[in-house]
C-alpha cells in the first residue's frame, strides 16, 4: 500500500527513483515488465500500458533461495 500511495502522491517516475523499492526492468520472459520490492518477501511485477495506466501482473513470494 505504501508504494501505491507514493505513486498516487508523487507519480510513478518519482517513486521509481526511491532506492528502497529497487524498481527495475525485467528480462527474459518478463521483458517489457518492471519489478518493485514491496518488502523482503514480496515483489510486484507490473507493466505500463500505452495509455500510461499501471497494471499489476503478478505478486509473488520471494525467498532467499530464489536470489
Amino acid at each position: 500500500m505504501a508504494w501505491i500511495g507514493a505513486v498516487q502522491l508523487d507519480g510513478l517516475e518519482q517513486t521509481r527513483r526511491l532506492p528502497g523499492y529497487h524498481d527495475e526492468p525485467l528480462h527474459g520472459e518478463w521483458k517489457g515488465h518492471r519489478s518493485i520490492r514491496l518488502n523482503r518477501s514480496y515483489r510486484a511485477i507490473y507493466y505500463i500500458q500505452d495509455d500510461g495506466f499501471v497494471e499489476f501482473v503478478l505478486i509473488e513470494t520471494v525467498t532467499k533461495h530464489q536470489y
